[in-house]
């Protein structure tokens, strides 16, 4: 059975099925004053024509789209990609839909991704912004719609946001390199990152002065060319330097590969530690020790808060920091 201008409507199933267009739109929804046969003969039919629900027709009636957009840097960055997939299942699992929009980064992009984000009228936005003073984070207070800060914290208490709790984070990587006897240690970063950057840097150093580690002893960059990194990490090497803190997993992978194709060998000649535990989620050749984030807890809240939040915008701003642990490989 198929409507003749292919394009099937509640007016085609009920004249299909001899019910009136308020059953046959009651019975789409399992409608429980409408008998279990009843429905499953509906949708049956409905389904045998080819209809599909008219959410937006919908979402003007309700007054809500349905639809969360998450604006996120980029993709191909694992991290992201990972993130990214456990809000689109939490979002999912709470009937949303889920827009997901790429900053790249850069607050231009961003600005636009946001806009764009507003214009579909989304019923709220996660974001992870590029920048403190971001103008998308502007436009979005500006324009009253719910969103949360995702793994970013800008300690401004008017913004809902959910991170790791980074600084134990850096703390643990760097307890467990002092632990297994490096004496000498580095914290190298490729980017500056919104809060994460020097929060991890800042628990790095509380392990390093718990351990009676000297200024001299503890270094400290921000690189991102191939060969600024490879001659960075041969710099502090020569200055005895024999593990380093990672910022990120996908940083520290980088990093073993510019090392291991110019002939130095990890960890032999260098131990690297990473952070986000990326190969809890997907596989990757090399296997490193990794301080967990805890991204399936901050996927699943910053999509609860979000969602009270649309609710009820009235509610107090929440800041929640996830518990992380070391993952040792």
């Amino acid at each position: 059975m198929s409507c003749s201008n292919g394009k099937v409507t509640l007016e085609d199933i009920a004249r299909a099925t001899g019910y009136t267009i308020n059953t046959v739109s009651r019975a789409l929804k399992n409608k429980s004053d409408i008998s279990r046969a009843t429905c499953e003969k509906i949708q049956q039919t409905a389904r045998e024509m080819g209809y599909v629900r008219n959410y937006i027709a919908s979402s003007l009636r309700a007054g809500r789209t349905k639809t969360i957009a998450v604006v996120a840097g980029s993709l191909t960055n694992v991290y992201y990609a990972v993130l990214v997939e456990l809000v689109q299942k939490e979002a999912s699992r709470l009937g949303y839909t889920l827009m997901i929009l790429c900053s790249q980064d850069d607050p231009d992009t961003e600005t636009q991704a946001v806009e764009m984000a507003l214009q579909r009228q989304v019923d709220g936005v996660l974001i992870t912004p590029c920048a403190v003073d971001s103008p998308a984070l502007k436009m979005l207070r500006e324009s009253g719609i719910p969103f949360v800060l995702l793994s970013r914290y800008l300690r401004m208490e008017a913004d809902d946001s959910v991170i790791s709790d980074d600084e134990q984070g850096g703390y643990l990587a760097g307890r467990y390199l002092l632990e297994h006897g490096h004496t000498r240690l580095a914290y190298l970063s490729y980017h500056h990152v919104v809060y994460s950057t020097r929060t991890r840097y800042e628990g790095f150093l509380r392990a390093c002065a718990e351990a009676g580690l000297q200024q001299d002893a503890v270094f400290q960059a921000e690189v991102c060319e191939e060969a600024d990194i490879l001659a960075q990490v041969r710099a502090w090497m020569q200055q005895g330097v024999t593990g380093i803190f990672s910022f990120c997993d996908v940083e520290a992978w980088s990093t073993i590969s510019i090392l291991e194709n110019n002939g130095y060998s990890v960890p032999r000649d260098v131990e690297i530690v990473g952070f986000d535990n990326i190969l809890g989620y997907m596989n990757f050749p090399k296997p490193i020790t990794s301080v967990d984030g805890n991204l399936p807890a901050i996927a699943n809240t910053a999509i609860d808060i979000l969602r009270r939040r649309i609710h009820d915008p009235s509610l107090p701003p929440q800041q929640i920091m996830q518990p992380v642990r070391l993952v040792e490989r």
